[in-house]
């Protein structure tokens, strides 16, 4: 998965962080990225899992509607066979078969139906908490290290200031 191999990136990245010069501080705090990327692992594949549930659920609803269907077909068909040899009874079972066949597809179409609710209801539930995870960890991610990158050339500036002061003493000392 492509999220799992970018935080995999990230965590390479804080491995291979080199100190900042002159003052043995890290660039960046690989243990506080670390326990926010493991976080954003743990959240990950619940969801997909629940996903993949709600993929296989739907379609053996689907499945056993489909059976339900051919089952009640069969049903129908087998009640027509026997009432055959009358007329009068015939036309009744013929009428009572496309009622059995209209209710059958009515109930297939409202099952699907509510399948398709409880899958958008999910997904919707999945988005949120995706929504959540980047607002809650990536963004933070991203102000920390901007933070982080303000401190640096804060430093940075601070010890060119500094050796600025020490070029400036030295030349004065060799006058």
């Amino acid at each position: 998965m492509k999220i799992i191999d970018l935080i995999q990136d990230i965590e390479d990245i804080l491995e291979t962080s080199s100190g900042f010069p002159l003052t043995g501080k890290v660039m960046v705090a690989p243990d506080e990225i670390r326990e926010i990327l493991k976080e954003i692992k743990q959240e990950l594949p619940e969801e997909i899992q629940q996903a993949q549930w709600i993929k296989n659920e739907r379609q053996r609803i689907l499945d056993d509607a489909k059976a339900e269907y051919d089952r009640l077909i069969n049903v129908a068909n087998e009640k027509a066979e026997q009432l055959v040899e009358e007329h009068d009874i015939t036309l009744r079972a013929k009428k009572r078969a496309d009622e059995i066949m209209r209710v059958t597809e009515q109930n297939v179409k409202e099952l699907k139906l509510g399948t398709f609710d409880y899958i958008d209801d999910v997904l919707y539930s999945f988005q949120e908490k995706m929504s959540g995870i980047n607002e809650t960890y990536v963004q933070r991610l991203f102000g920390d290290m901007t933070d982080l990158f303000d401190r640096v050339n804060s430093t940075i500036a601070s010890n060119r200031d500094e050796i600025k002061e020490l070029a400036f003493r030295t030349e004065s000392d060799l006058k």
